[in-house]
């Protein structure tokens, strides 16, 4: 069977026209439609980079105020780390003005414990607790308690230096920060559009978790030089203290070093003194002992001579007693024999009696002599021991004032 064709339909002149002006006006609405967006876009991409360039302008203006803020507080930093060098350095001067000011102390320490152990050789009496052994003894607690004071100040002091040697490593270690960020922002604020190696960066646009506020920045630094600045006024006191403590200190060691050599040189001038009454005393003695001796040679002669007369009286009453018968009487002259010999006993008694006590007071004289040559003996070796001993020792006692 033969297949049935259609024909295409047919459209009218109206139609066709009609078809014709909606083409034309659709062409036109869309020209206009383009024609606006291509307005838009261009109003756009202008506004958008009127807003990029004043954004950029914004950022690179932040930039300037905060590395303005970045190089103030680092000027601030340098000028107190500057500062806190100049007061460590002169805080170092002075720990060695007390460590010398300390070791000059040794020495008269030693030496007035060495007078003290020298005068235990002192003997008997002359080992008496005079002005020398108080000013001595109050010499060595003097120079002990300047030593507790500056060694107690020296411990200060080196704990200051810890602690301003703290300050002082903050202060860098912000400092070297600050260097560092302000390195970093330079280099930002110097990027442009087309500075090479600038790159996408996905994630970039955030506020890190570990930052910090401004005000959290500020007071960080200000808190650092806040810190080196009570560590450098504590210094600067601290200074001051010591300057006090070394003179007051000097002035205390001389003061009791010049009353010790003064009670020396008192206890000595005495000793000397009375060793020299003691000789004095000791020739005198020698003397009368001289002069004792001629006296008992003399009484001891006196009694020899009585012997003569004794032995006369004894002998003529001997004889007598042979006269014979009536003869032997008791005459005036028997009488006169018997008191002679009487009287001769007497004699040679008293004269024994002063001989004894003679020899007595030669024996007292001979004790006393030999007590003052002891005596003497004792003055010599004390003044040995203070005046060539001691202040032999002590002409090296120098106090500095460190």
């Amino acid at each position: 069977m033969a297949k049935l064709i259609t024909a295409p339909p047919r459209f009218t002149r109206e139609e066709w026209v009609v078809a014709n002006h909606s083409k034309y006006n659709n062409a036109e609405k869309q020209r206009a439609s383009a024609e606006r967006l291509k307005a838009e876009s261009d109003r756009l991409i202008d506004e958008t980079e009127k807003h990029t360039k004043k954004t950029q302008r914004d950022v690179n203006k932040k930039f300037e105020q905060r590395i303005d803020d970045i190089n103030f507080w680092k000027e601030e930093l340098d000028h107190k780390l500057d500062d806190n060098k100049k007061e460590n350095d002169t805080l170092l001067a002075y720990k060695t003005r007390l460590e010398n000011a300390l070791d000059a102390c040794r020495e008269p320490l030693a030496i007035a414990q060495q007078c003290l152990v020298n005068r235990e050789g002192r003997k008997a009496i002359d080992l008496v607790h005079d002005d020398v052994q108080k000013n001595l003894m109050k010499e060595v607690e003097t120079i002990q308690g300047v030593m507790a004071l500056l060694q107690k100040t020296l411990d200060q002091t080196v704990e200051q230096i810890r602690r301003s040697k703290s300050a002082k490593f903050y202060l860098e270690k912000d400092l070297k920060d600050k260097f560092l960020a302000k390195d970093i922002d330079d280099a930002c604020h110097d990027l442009r559009d087309n500075t090479p190696g600038i790159k996408y960066n996905e994630g970039a646009a955030k506020i890190e978790a570990n930052s910090v506020t401004p005000d959290d920045w500020q007071e960080f630094s200000n808190k650092n030089i806040e810190k080196a600045e009570r560590e450098k006024n504590a210094s600067i006191s601290l200074r001051s203290m010591i300057d006090a403590i070394l003179e007051q200190t000097a002035d205390d060691m001389q003061r009791q070093v010049d009353e010790t050599d003064l009670a020396f040189d008192k206890r000595i001038t005495e000793t000397k003194a009375t060793k020299e009454k003691l000789e004095d005393h000791l020739s005198k003695v020698q003397g009368e002992i001289l002069e004792m001796e001629k006296n008992i040679d003399k009484l001891q002669n006196a009694i020899d001579d009585k012997e003569g007369p004794m032995k006369l009286s004894q002998t003529r009453l001997k004889e007598r007693t042979n006269r014979p018968n009536v003869e032997l009487c008791r005459d005036p002259v028997q009488y006169r024999l018997i008191k002679e010999v009487g009287e001769i006993t007497s004699h040679i008694d008293r004269l024994s009696l002063t001989h004894a006590q003679a020899e007595s007071e030669l024996k007292g004289l001979i004790r006393n002599q030999l007590t003052i040559e002891e005596d003497i003996d004792i003055k010599a070796n004390t003044v040995q021991i203070d005046d060539v001993e001691c202040m032999g020792l002590r002409k090296s006692i120098k106090i500095k004032k460190f």
